[in-house]
């Protein structure tokens, strides 16, 4: 299995919390608890499945139990591995959604045709997300990279996911 493409990281396991096999979670999920509404878990190379037996809140983070996991050794020998899921497991979205994930590679073209380069990345700010674009070799502005703030309807005109594009209403200049 290629832990690349047919995987997503929501989360790392921690400390091992007490002598009974439970470890403190580090999540990238949205919500905190939203770590545990995926199951099974893939740790490390993914070659073992893990569940989630229990589960709670601790301080501002969350601990849990993993089935198989009984002792305090046991947990140490988990610490540090990332937690992966199968893409599979994500919910489906509405047409007009995507997962970021899907964006990454997809072509930046401006409504008059110029080609700005690729989605290199995705990340948030605060105000907007912004939609790091890696520029062609080419580029005639003698850009690198440009960052776009993704704003639908503003900026971003249309996401064609079967054509691989993104239209946006961008000067390639800036």
């Amino acid at each position: 299995m290629s832990l690349a493409s047919d995987t997503i990281v929501i989360g790392k396991i921690g400390a091992p919390y007490g002598v009974k096999g439970w470890v403190k979670i580090t999540t990238y999920t949205d919500e905190t608890q939203g770590v545990f509404d995926y199951s099974p878990w893939l740790l490390g190379d993914g070659k073992k499945e893990y569940i989630v037996d229990l589960w709670r809140t601790h301080n501002k983070g969350v601990v849990a139990k993993l089935v198989g996991v009984e002792s305090r050794d046991d947990a140490e020998s988990i610490k540090n591995l990332e937690i992966f899921i199968k893409a599979e497991q994500l919910p489906e979205l509405a047409d007009d959604d995507y997962y970021w994930r899907d964006l990454v590679g997809m072509q930046v073209i401006t409504e008059n045709g110029y080609d700005l380069g690729v989605v290199k990345e995705l990340f948030e700010t605060g105000a907007n997300d912004v939609m790091l674009v890696k520029a062609n070799s080419n580029d005639a502005f003698g850009q690198k990279e440009r960052m776009l703030p993704f704003l639908r309807e503003q900026v971003i005109k249309v996401v064609d996911m079967q054509a691989k594009t993104i239209k946006v209403d961008w000067d390639p200049g800036f």
